[in-house]
Order: structure tokens, then sequence, then C-alpha cells
């Protein structure tokens, strides 16, 4: 059964075939241009919308919701419907789906993003990652993925009427080019139905190469970046490893063709962990890596994670880090962290669910990764090389 947001404008308007010709248009503006809920949608009869209800439920189910202390970020889990099996003792089912997700809504002063998963867990299992420790279960559909923007941009207008969404991007949980059609389809649909411009869309990526070989050919002007955390191939495999089938230089080359195609700023991440990504020559080898293709780069203060042998580096060293790179002729920038009072165990906001499944306000924004799955091939048409074996962790 497909959600409301996984409906396209011709479905839509078979479901309502025997409605006037401008129902059709009258639910699709108000779901999209407006973003009103299908509930709130007062000039569409009540019997239309308790059909469009029945027949295409909403894709996300509320499971808990974090709230920082000031109120500029919102953190949901939410429940999917798990399209693979029933729930077995390794993966347990939630009282509203057998899977879950998050999204992060974020405030700032000009502007409100939203953070949006592609997938249910991660198969990438990047050693530092909660997510991609977890492993993968599935990808999201395009509507598990636009309803998210969706629901965020009420809550948004809730905080503050005059206020919208401006900016998505796809960093929760998953790689988005391994899912790669039904994200590309959500960008869509967010920019051409919902109206967020494809200058305030990004799109990021462990490093997949055919993916990002496919963005270089679409036509929306996306921003692209690239979680990149180590600037030599060996640190990369043990962090990232993906690089051990798309490494540095490839990933170089396919960064430059995207640059040529579209002429949108590139980023790159880089989560400081201490004493392993963080040393002087980290920094020679990022900026030899970046300044060829006038990267941007966004150093991210790891927060701590139980259970991970990692650990983030202090403030003063990626203050260091920051101005090492700038001297080197780099653009740097250390990412402001959000939400820091909402709890950052790994786990936490499932925990929390698991008792009480309401509104909870602990400390930190950190992904809550899913139940352990068993990794799942990307979804992407092209050829790869085997993939070598697990990379010991950092």
């Amino acid at each position: 059964m497909p959600s409301l947001y996984d409906l396209s404008r011709p479905a839509l308007g078979e479901l309502l075939d025997d409605q006037p010709r401008y129902r059709v248009d009258q639910v699709w503006r108000g779901l999209y241009a407006r973003g009103a809920a299908l509930e709130d949608l007062t000039d569409v009869p009540a019997a239309v919308r308790a059909r469009l209800t029945d027949a295409a439920p909403p894709a996300l189910t509320p499971l808990a919701e974090s709230v920082s202390q000031l109120g500029d970020t919102v953190k949901w889990l939410w429940g999917i419907r798990d399209h693979v099996g029933d729930a077995t003792p390794d993966r347990p089912s939630d009282p509203a789906g057998d899977l879950a997700v998050e999204t992060v809504l974020m405030h700032y002063a000009e502007r409100s993003t939203v953070c949006v998963s592609t997938q249910a867990g991660c198969a990438m299992a990047c050693g530092f990652c909660a997510t991609g420790q977890a492993g993968f279960a599935r990808h999201l559909s395009v509507g598990e993925i636009v309803e998210q923007v969706a629901r965020a941009r009420r809550r948004a207008a809730d905080h503050d009427p005059s206020r919208r969404v401006s900016n998505v991007v796809f960093m929760g949980m998953g790689e988005p080019f391994a899912n790669y059609d039904r994200t590309w389809a959500a960008v869509e649909r967010i920019h051409d139905d919902m109206g967020i411009s494809a200058r305030h869309l990004t799109l990021s990526t462990v490093g997949i190469v055919p993916g990002i070989r496919r963005l270089a050919t679409e036509d929306l002007p996306v921003n692209l970046a690239v979680s990149l955390h180590a600037a030599n191939d060996e640190l990369r495999e043990r962090l990232v490893p993906v690089n051990a089938r798309y490494p540095l230089a490839e990933l170089h080359e396919a960064c430059a063709s995207y640059l040529e195609a579209k002429g949108r700023r590139l980023s790159f991440e880089w989560a400081l962990i201490d004493g392993v990504n963080d040393r002087p020559s980290d920094i020679r080898e990022l900026a030899t890596y970046a300044r060829p293709l006038r990267a941007h780069v966004n150093l991210i203060p790891l927060n701590p994670t139980p259970g991970f042998p990692v650990r983030g580096s202090a403030p003063e060293r990626v203050r260091a880090f920051r101005d090492g790179l700038r001297a080197h002729g780099v653009n740097a920038t250390i990412r402001q962290n959000r939400g820091t009072d909402i709890d950052a165990a790994c786990g936490q906001l499932r925990a929390t669910h698991a008792s009480d499944a309401g509104v909870t306000t602990s400390s930190a924004v950190t992904v809550a990764p899913p139940t352990r799955m068993p990794p799942a091939r990307p979804d992407l048409s092209v050829r790869r090389p085997p993939r070598r074996g697990p990379a010991p962790r950092p």
C-alpha cells in the first residue's frame, strides 16, 4: 500500500477519478504548495479525505520526539512499515512498525533546515558512525523521504508562522546514493512541488562515485557534500570502508567532473577524531586534496558515542585544524553543534520510546541506530569491483 506522499499526481487522479477535475489539483497544491496536512484541507470534502487516508495512509508514525531546551532543534523517531518481513528476535518490532528512522529540524536566525534520512540503517559501516555500525534494513520510498520534509515544514510553521523550511540536507540515516532513484525522485518532488530551490538542497555521500557521476547529469544544480574524513587511502579505508571500492583518486576525478558540469560549491565533511585524523599531516593531506577542487571543508566536532572506540578532538585542536587549513589556502569552517542538550547516548531516543513514547528533553543530537541488520547492495545500476573484507576499526 503506497503512502500519501508516494502517490504521483496521475496516481492521485486515479484514486479520485469520480471527482471533478479540479479536485486533484486542489489536493496536490494543498499538500505540497501550502504544506497542509490532509486533515486540514477543509476545502476538500471529508469523504474524499477519508478515502485518501484509507487508500494511502501516512508512511511515518511518530514514536518519540526530542526538543532542545532552547527549542531550536527538534528530533523525531518515526516508525515505518517493514516491507522485508516479520520481526525476529534480532529485529524486534516497534508498536507502530518494525523499523525506525530519524529526522532533525534545526532553526537558525535566517533559515530552518531539515535533515532527512534516505534509508533505515546504513550499509556503509563507517567506523565512527552509530548508524553505519548498526547495519542496513531497507531503502526508504520516495514518499517516506518527502513526508519527513512535509512534517518538518508544518512543525517549523507551528514554531513561527512566518518561518518556513528553506533548506533540506540529505544527511540523516543512510547513504543517499545507495538509494539513488528514490532519493532523486524525492529531490524533484521537493523542488518542483514544494518549491524549495535546488541551491538549498544538499546531497551527502561517503563517496559513491557512480552516484556522483549520475548527479552530474541531472538537470537540478543541487549541492554536493562528500563525507571525506581522511585524505590518504590507508586511513580512509579504516574510517570509510567504501574507499576500498572507490579510492581517493577516483573520488577526486568524479568530484572534478561534477564541478565542471554544475559549477556548484563542493563541500567535504570531516569528523575530527582525536589522534586519528586531526594531526598536522592530515591538514597537509586534506589541503592538497581539497585545494584543486576549491572545496569548502566542514569540520565536525565528533560527539562521543558509547560503545565505539573513538573520541572527538578537543575544541582547541579543532580550531587549530581549521586555522591550519586556512593557512594552506583552504576555506574551512567549524560546524555549529545544534541541540547539544538532547541526549547523545547511542540509541537513547529508542530507549526513551520503549518506556515512555512522549516528548523528551535530554542531551545531544546523534542519530539513534535501528536494529542491527545484514548489509544490502546499494541500489545503483553500475557494476563495482568486489568489496574487500571488513576494515579494522580505528
